[in-house]
C-alpha cells in the first residue's frame, strides 16, 4: 500500500511539473509573439479581441492549428509564411478573416523565434 502512495505521490509531483512547465512555455510564447507584433493580427482564441478591441484580421492560432494538424512540413511552411509573407491569391483563410494576406515578419522575428512560436501554435488544441 505504501509503494501505491508513493507511485501516486510521484505521478501527482510530475503531473505538476510538467502543468507548471507548460505554463511557463505559454507565458514565454505570448511573451515572444506580443514583442514580435503578431497580436495586432492574430489571437490564440477566435472569441478574442485584438489589443485595440477588434477582432483580429488574421487566423485565430488554434484555427490554424486544426487546419494544419497532422500535416507534413507544416511547421516548416509556416514558418516561411511568418518569415516572407502569404500570396493574398493563394489564401486558403479567404472569405474566413478579414485580412487576405500575412505581410513578411523577417525583421519583426528571428528564424529561430519563428520556429519555437510556430511549434507551439500547433501544439494549441482547438
Amino acid at each position: 500500500m505504501k509503494l501505491i502512495h508513493q507511485v501516486a505521490a510521484g505521478a501527482l509531483g510530475l503531473t505538476l511539473a510538467v502543468s507548471a512547465l507548460a505554463n511557463e512555455t505559454d507565458d514565454a510564447m505570448r511573451k515572444l509573439a506580443t514583442e514580435s507584433g503578431c497580436f495586432a493580427c492574430h489571437s490564440i482564441e477566435s472569441s478574442d479581441t485584438g489589443p485595440n478591441g477588434v477582432k483580429p484580421v488574421g487566423p485565430a492560432w488554434r484555427e490554424v492549428a486544426a487546419q494544419y494538424a497532422g500535416k507534413p512540413g507544416a511547421q516548416d511552411f509556416l514558418t516561411r509564411i511568418v518569415l516572407e509573407g502569404s500570396s493574398p491569391y493563394a489564401s486558403h483563410w479567404q472569405g474566413k478573416v478579414s485580412g487576405l494576406s500575412m505581410p513578411p515578419n523577417a525583421v519583426a522575428i528571428t528564424e529561430g523565434n519563428a520556429r519555437m512560436l510556430v511549434s507551439w501554435i500547433l501544439s494549441l488544441k482547438k
